[in-house]
């Protein structure tokens, strides 16, 4: 008999980390069905809003859940689509926020189901209309791409209750990704890996980087998790302090 699985837990970003220009290459897709029969427990925690998400990857069922809009909504897929639920992590914003921004000449824009977002330069205005209206959101930078979401609503703790759901711990988790709004999601897992096409601050305050990019290095790391669990690899000590460089800007209402 192999080693047992020190992290039973994969949670892994999507875009960068996962696809590459949003495609799940077959290769990486067979190494999530493998280690999903090995009895690892898959998370999908992405900024994509869910119906996008199921477009561009209709395979989802190879998760155990989804947490999707950055940590705003859950999803457990099943076999039969009819089956899956949806369950909602925030509450939205109100419909006037994204109207004023369109107004405002705030575009393109995108309504998930919480999540509102648009593409920088445009954070400016984003900010200044949630300073306007006095209402408690938070702006998510990532490669690009300008987040709005509730406070306090993140990869992280969107992973937090996905977990709830499975009886499992932070500390059995390896967290993966490759931008700004994955700090959260490698933070809250017992262990945080980069791929090694990710932006240099998270591949510094990841506890490993992996040598091959996207897809290709979410496979390396399964192979070693089925492999020998990961054995003598652990969290790195971290202090308690903001990122090197600020991913989050909060703009609420005093």
């Amino acid at each position: 008999m192999g080693q047992p699985i020190a992290y039973r837990v994969l949670a892994t970003d999507y875009d960068g980390t996962l696809a590459e220009d949003g495609r799940v290459a077959g290769a990486t897709l067979e190494a999530l069905r493998r280690a999903k029969a090995a009895g690892i427990t898959l998370v999908l925690v992405t900024g994509r809003e869910l119906d996008e998400l199921q477009g561009v990857f209709p395979e989802l069922d190879v998760f155990d859940t989804v947490v999707a809009e950055n940590g705003a909504l859950l999803y457990t897929p099943q076999p039969d689509a009819q089956a899956a639920a949806v369950r909602l992590l925030a509450t939205a914003p109100p419909p006037a926020f994204a109207q004023t921004l369109v107004a405002r000449g705030v575009g393109p824009i995108s309504c998930g189901r919480v999540i509102v977002a648009t593409w920088e330069p445009h954070q400016h205005v984003v900010l200044e209309t949630i300073r306007e209206m006095g209402l408690e959101l938070e702006v998510i930078f990532n490669k690009g791409a300008v987040m709005v979401l509730p406070t306090g609503v993140n990869k992280a703790s969107g992973l937090r209750a996905a977990l709830l759901d499975f009886a499992l711990e932070a500390s059995q988790v390896v967290g993966i990704g490759d931008a700004e709004n994955d700090h959260s999601l490698l933070n809250a897992a017992g262990l945080g890996v980069a791929v090694a096409n990710a932006v240099p601050a998270l591949k510094e305050r990841a506890d490993l980087t992996m040598s091959l990019p996207r897809g290709a290095g979410v496979v390396e790391l399964l192979e070693s998790m089925m492999r020998n669990g990961l054995a003598g690899i652990r969290r790195a000590p971290r202090e308690i302090a903001a990122p090197a460089v600020p991913i989050v800007v909060a703009a609420t209402a005093r």
